[in-house]
């Protein structure tokens, strides 16, 4: 656990040791860093409140979302539904993939068919990227990997094929390797909808308006970013596992955008059609219900 960060702010009048820490959690990811750039950096306070930042990969995340760590996390869609007690969902903050999303890569040209007769490396089986190889083909066969080792263990033969998120969606093809299928191409030919990967989730025990409060802080924040894009985007850049910054900009583009501010209704919609279908496929054990602030 790395804090990158950490932020005061007082009441009027007030002393440090009036302020309130809020904990705060993401992944190590040039999108992450990007959406929560005005906050990491001072450029959004918040009257009162203090704000840490850890970072950890997605799988940890997501597990350390059912332990409660955090009151404020980063989470796959995926696990929510084992969270929703101790955890709401924030109406901002969210990766969705319009018509793209994760990918499973081979070094041969599997058709569709063939792949789901494969061995495929999988960064976490709570991962949204997961449920949504789960739901393409159900039963495949999957071994859990971190996901920056995915593309090098397919390229050593470990694996046949592998499931990829992150920065990987931009670069497989350099290394050598075919796309087989989009999930998130794949999930909008099915339902319409787009794809949501990853949201952010706020503990409930913090109450209604401190969970509101935070909430506009974390928007506020996406704001500050896409409206100051050139200085956001050279923060985020030290997060972005050796990418050009072209490429990078693009791979934020492509999960910090308008969507990242308001879900809107079709995306709050696909959450919902998600978390429902990988329950009714019995992926997901628990039955969502999705709250938001």
């Amino acid at each position: 656990m790395t804090v990158v960060s950490e932020q005061e702010a007082k009441h009027p009048g007030g002393s440090a040791s009036q302020t309130r820490e809020i904990t705060i959690a993401h992944s190590p990811d040039s999108d992450d860093a990007f959406m929560f750039y005005g906050l990491a950096t001072h450029k959004v306070r918040v009257p009162g409140l203090r704000f840490t930042h850890s970072l950890c990969d997605i799988e940890t995340l997501n597990k350390k979302a059912r332990e409660g760590v955090y009151d404020v996390t980063a989470i796959s869609f995926h696990a929510y539904p084992y969270i929703q007690q101790a955890y709401a969902l924030m109406s901002c903050g969210g990766s969705v993939g319009e018509g793209y999303g994760p990918m499973v890569v081979s070094p041969r040209p599997f058709t569709q068919s063939e792949i789901k007769e494969k061995r495929i490396a999988v960064p976490g089986t709570l991962t949204t990227a997961y449920l949504a190889l789960q739901l393409f083909a159900p039963g495949v066969q999957t071994e859990v990997v971190p996901f920056d080792q995915i593309i090098p263990q397919v390229l050593e033969g470990k694996y046949e094929a592998g499931l990829i998120i992150h920065e990987g969606q931009l670069t497989y093809d350099k290394a050598g390797l075919h796309r087989i299928v989009d999930l998130g191409r794949w999930w909008q030919k099915m339902t319409g909808l787009p794809l949501p990967l990853g949201g952010n989730a706020i503990r409930r025990a913090l109450g209604r308006e401190l969970m509101s409060a935070v909430t506009q802080a974390l928007r506020d924040s996406i704001q500050y970013a896409l409206d100051h894009r050139e200085e956001a985007l050279a923060y985020a850049m030290q997060f972005a596992r050796d990418l050009d910054s072209s490429t990078a900009d693009r791979f934020v583009g492509m999960y910090v955008n308008d969507r990242t501010l308001d879900y809107g209704p079709d995306g709050r919609e696909a959450v919902t059609r998600l978390l429902d279908m990988g329950h009714k496929a019995g992926i997901i054990g628990p039955e969502a219900k999705v709250e938001w602030v």
